[in-house]
Parts: C-alpha cells; sequence; structure tokens
C-alpha cells in the first residue's frame, strides 16, 4: 500500500466525523428543529397597501423553504414567526429646484416577534425595514411598485433568516 492511501485512510474518517453539520446557507439549526409556521402579520402601517400581510407572509415561507429542509406547518412549529407590518411610507429623499422631489422613497418596515419551542434564550423582539428608490416625477404602480415591494421584501426576509437562522 502507498504512502497516499495510507495518509487518506487515516485521515478521512477524521475529517468525515469532524465537519459535524454544515450547511451551504450558513444556518446554524439545531438537530431537533424539524418545522417552523409563519403566523398572520397583521397591517398596521398608518397607509395600508391592501395584501402586502399576504404578500409578506408567503415570502417569509418562500424564503426559509428554499434556504432550509424545514417543513413548513400550520400549528405548533418548533419555530414561529409572526409580527406586524408597522410601516408603508411614501416620502421624498431629495429635492429639485422647483420644490418637487427628484427622487422618492418606499420604505417598509416589520415588527417580527420570533419563537423558538426548543431553545426559549433564542427568541427575541425585534423591528426590520427596508427601502426603495425610484424617481420623484414617476408614479409607485403596476410593475414598478411590484418590483419595489419584492427588493423589499427579499432584504426584509433575509435579514430575518440571518437572525434567526443564521444568527448573524
Amino acid at each position: 500500500m502507498t504512502l497516499l492511501k495510507k495518509i487518506i485512510l487515516i485521515c478521512l474518517p477524521i475529517l468525515l466525523l469532524g465537519c459535524g453539520k454544515y450547511s451551504f446557507t450558513g444556518t446554524s439549526i439545531a438537530d431537533n428543529i424539524e418545522t417552523f409556521q409563519v403566523n398572520y402579520f397583521q397591517n398596521t402601517a398608518d397607509l395600508v397597501e391592501p395584501g402586502l400581510e399576504r404578500d409578506f407572509k408567503i415570502a417569509l415561507e418562500e424564503l426559509i423553504l428554499n434556504q432550509t429542509n424545514l417543513s413548513l406547518v400550520t400549528t405548533n412549529g418548533d419555530l414561529i414567526y409572526e409580527g406586524e407590518i408597522t410601516e408603508y411610507r411614501i416620502s421624498p429623499t431629495t429635492a429639485q429646484a422647483n420644490s418637487t422631489a427628484a427622487q422618492n422613497r418606499l420604505t417598509i418596515g416589520v415588527n417580527l416577534r420570533f419563537y423558538d419551542k426548543n431553545e426559549p434564550e433564542e427568541e427575541f423582539e425585534q423591528r426590520f425595514s427596508f427601502f426603495f428608490d425610484y424617481e420623484g416625477n414617476e408614479q409607485l404602480i403596476g410593475a414598478q411598485k411590484d418590483t419595489a415591494i419584492e427588493e423589499i421584501f427579499e432584504r426584509i426576509t433575509q435579514d430575518i433568516f440571518n437572525a434567526t437562522l443564521a444568527k448573524w
């Protein structure tokens, strides 16, 4: 037997046993966590966009399903996500000489409560928000509004994922 084969036979079991649980998405999910649930996120923002709460719930569910092997359940989840959409606001960010907005910003804020039935010390409540800027002479309707909300939800849900499952 060659020296290389001996080294491989000795080192391979050590490497395999030493790897432990690793995820390519950077998650640190305990072995006893198998399910998650996303409860209704009530829309309590001053300006209510119809369907926003449903779209956010779906976006969060899809992100967790796509980046983990957790199963989505409607009750008794190992991990529970719930909260409120607290902000949906359009505001000018820069002005032009004629006192009109050169650029506007859509901001969406979400208050999240996270529960872990197996590790209660990991539970927390936190606010997450993000924004989308668009030209001041454009209206936020149709495809542009859909794109704005999609980009904001992508960022907020990823931040929630990082805070709850990636632990960073």
